[in-house]
């Protein structure tokens, strides 16, 4: 972490850090394409991390067949970033895996969890994994309670809100009860878009539990990679949008880009990565007839 730089900007009253991080030119690179994928090792399967590499196992639900593993990352964007693979080799798809999610929420104390889907910024969508990074260091986690909200549901022990502003297309699911901000992330993700050719929603998700309280971030995705990551010379940006620089830090890992970024460029690509207006509306109409 000692290359990193960083820089602070505002985009419609959303405060954003931008990191120059050089060691994440891998992730930001990576070729995710179905060839390259079955061509390369999983980096994630035990038997292809390095030996010095070691994890600490945690099971859910009694499963001690294919527990998580709590890893360092190697290549970290937070000053304590975790990787938490499962140990089977098994498609990275949220659905029936939020409880774990949830879990992991509450036993690491002072870690935000995140979920990058397949298209969404995950550099290893074959190998079911989550992410953790210290608390305090996305923007959102501070922001979120300055944000417009449009409450969706609410009952004794939860709430469901449309969140407004720079992310369309985002939704916060806030509960006391882990069992209860399950149930409500899969009713509501059931209604979501699939695109064609896809298994799932295209989601990023983040998740955390303080003073009591668990809180979901759902970001919907419309598009993997904006345009200015196949764009050709001065127009090229390498940025490959994930759950962290949706949460208020974006990485560049070319100290180019970083310089480049700017107000106008950020919400460019937050504008074609996130849902359109109309399509934010509907999944907002659809989220309140399931809950109705």
């Amino acid at each position: 972490m000692e290359n990193v730089i960083v820089k602070e900007l505002v985009v419609e009253g959303f405060p954003f850090k931008v990191q120059f991080n050089p060691a994440r030119i891998v992730s930001s690179s990576a070729k995710v394409d179905a060839k390259s994928i079955t061509e390369r090792k999983c980096f994630l399967c035990s038997e292809n991390r390095p030996a010095v590499q070691k994890g600490l196992d945690y099971v859910y639900k009694g499963d001690f067949q294919n527990p998580y593993t709590v890893l360092v990352n190697p290549f970290p964007i937070f000053p304590r970033h975790l990787t938490i693979p499962m140990l089977a080799h098994t498609d990275q798809l949220i659905g029936g895996r939020m409880g774990a999610m949830l879990s992991l929420a509450n036993q690491l104390d002072g870690y935000t969890l995140f979920y990058n889907g397949p298209k969404c910024g995950a550099s290893a969508p074959d190998h079911f994994h989550f992410q953790a990074g210290n608390k305090g260091f996305l923007t959102i986690e501070e922001h979120l309670h300055k944000m417009e909200k449009e409450v969706l549901f609410t009952n004794e022990i939860a709430t469901v809100s449309s969140v407004k502003g720079v992310f369309r297309g985002l939704v916060a699911i806030e509960s006391s009860e882990a069992e209860e901000a399950e149930r409500l992330f899969g009713l509501l993700f059931s209604r979501l878009p699939v695109k064609e050719g896809e298994k799932e929603p295209m989601v990023n998700i983040l998740c955390w539990y303080e003073n009591g309280v668990y809180v979901i971030l759902l970001y919907v995705r419309d598009k993997h990679r904006p345009s200015h990551y196949f764009a050709e010379g001065d127009a090229n940006i390498l940025l490959s949008p994930a759950s962290v620089d949706l949460g208020g830090v974006l990485i560049t890992p070319l100290e180019k880009d970083f310089h480049k970024m700017d107000e106008t460029l950020i919400a460019e690509i937050l504008d074609e990565i996130c849902v359109s207006e109309g399509e934010n509306l509907d999944i907002i109409d659809k989220i309140k007839t399931v809950l109705r």
